[in-house]
């Protein structure tokens, strides 16, 4: 009698215990990246059929970008299903994208070249998100004021808004659209 209920007393010790361990077990949910990222790199390889390019960073890490119909590819030669053509192998670009999971999504791809965005280098002393614009400090001391997209407003180079006025140096990617200089993208450069 004493061993059966020592049987019983240890099978509903370990029924207690039996769902403590396997919730130990499974790891708590993760939250990801929400919001957009960026990525400069060169092109790798585009793949007009299935929507895609890879794009090579300058650490030599290759990243998979899947373009839907809403991508939007900056300083391409052509639009639409033709955008990617714009696209060479070894051309500089910055992509711009949201992830789920592993799949990496281009909402905007910039191609930097002379007929693409322009690159300047600067110290930033201002920047307004809500009125959408980044003052500069050009290397002879002029500034100017550029007007940035929605995106780069919302999105790109947070930690330049930290830096205090005149110390942080910036590269801007800019286009000129409609005579006036729109920056699509800007980083901090340490």
């Amino acid at each position: 009698m004493r061993s059966h209920l020592f049987t019983n007393v240890m099978a509903g010790a370990l029924l207690l215990v039996a769902p403590v361990v396997v919730a130990a077990q499974q790891p708590p949910p993760i939250d990801g990246v929400t919001g957009t990222v960026e990525l400069e790199g060169a092109v790798d390889k585009t793949y007009a059929g299935a929507n895609t390019v890879i794009v090579k960073t300058e650490d030599g890490i290759k990243h998979l970008f899947h373009l839907t119909d809403r991508t939007v590819v900056h300083g391409g030669r052509e639009t639409g299903e033709g955008a990617l053509r714009g696209l060479d192998d070894g051309s500089t670009v910055v992509v711009h994208y949201t992830a789920e999971g592993d799949i990496k999504t281009a909402n905007e791809v910039d191609r930097v070249a002379d007929d693409g965005l322009k690159v300047i280098e600067a110290v930033v002393t201002k920047v307004d998100r809500r009125a959408k614009t980044i003052t500069i400090m050009l290397a002879d001391g002029t500034r100017q004021t550029l007007a940035l997209t929605d995106r780069a407003a919302v999105d790109v180079g947070k930690d330049v808004d930290d830096a205090a006025a005149d110390t942080a140096k910036v590269v801007v990617y800019f286009n000129d659209e409609t005579g006036r200089r729109v920056v699509h993208y800007f980083k901090r450069v340490k």
